[in-house]
């Protein structure tokens, strides 16, 4: 559930005018100025003063595109992003995206070659050190008050850069993760670095780790869905937290899965409606 609002204060105007201009490439926030560029005489003058700046990428549109995150260089650190930190820019305005453990969604402005974020997030706890200390310095770059932020993109790369020298480092999303033959990391909060299954479509099985226990089972993919079989499992005995979530994660078999999966992400809901997060692992 989406709960807290970032950045209420809304350029409507400016927002209005960014939405209409996207009936055409968007390019405006994805070069920054040339020296003594001037305003230019119509439209196509508009727009080639804009793109000017950028390397070979004239007409390269920063909507409609999976854009992953890379890393973020603050105060001099450079963090490396989780493998499911991304943002998607729509047509319409809207955005959405996950910055580590919470997801985000909203609208995106764009002023020239600057953009500004207007999103909320979830509010999932983060228990890992890395993708916490990540997540709050991307937060807090997506969400800043003072002054939007520089749009440039460079073939297939993009850099959303602040005013204090703060650089989002991002570039295009490819293909989605096929479901067989990836390692997928169950996204939960005492078991996420133990937790995992793998699809195998020759044998038509799934297995992999609980979090404790090891598991296997049949598994049939048709039509979108995934109708796994009963599961065997070893019989370790862990700790409670640990346990907790192996009979948790027990809810994906012996029933019938719907899935989805965007880029490196993945969810499994099973037909009682528990959903689960999954990520590929790299």
């Amino acid at each position: 559930m989406y709960t807290h609002r970032h950045n209420l204060r809304k350029r409507r105007t400016v927002l209005a005018a960014a939405t209409a201009a996207l009936s055409v490439p968007f390019v405006a926030a994805c070069g920054g100025e040339q020296a003594g560029a001037g305003a230019g005489v119509g439209a196509d003058a508009g727009r080639a003063s804009a793109v000017g700046a950028t390397t070979g990428t004239a007409e390269r549109s920063l909507t409609g595109i999976r854009w992953q995150v890379d890393s973020i260089t603050a105060n001099g650190t450079t963090l490396r992003a989780p493998v499911d930190a991304h943002i998607t820019v729509e047509d319409d305005g809207r955005t959405s995206g996950r910055y580590a453990c919470n997801y985000f969604r909203g609208e995106i402005e764009f002023d020239g070659d600057r953009v500004r974020f207007s999103i909320d997030t979830t509010l999932m706890a983060c228990d890992d050190e890395p993708r916490k200390t990540f997540e709050r310095t991307l937060t807090r770059t997506l969400t800043r008050e003072e002054g939007a932020l520089k749009a440039r993109v460079n073939d297939d790369r993009l850099t959303l850069t602040a005013d204090d020298g703060t650089v989002v480092r991002l570039s295009e999303g490819g293909a989605d993760t096929p479901l067989h033959g990836t390692k997928w990391k169950i996204s939960t909060l005492d078991a996420e670095d133990r937790a995992h299954l793998t699809f195998d479509e020759e044998e038509g099985t799934v297995s992999g780790s609980l979090g404790c226990n090891k598991v296997n089972a049949e598994a049939t993919v048709r039509d979108g869905h995934i109708t796994v079989g009963t599961p065997t499992t070893t019989r370790m005995v862990c700790e409670d937290s640990l346990m907790k979530t192996e009979k948790r994660l027990l809810r994906l078999f012996d029933t019938t899965l719907s899935y989805r999966i965007d880029h490196r992400s993945m969810t499994l809901t099973s037909e009682n409606g528990t959903s689960f997060e999954a990520f590929a692992a790299a």
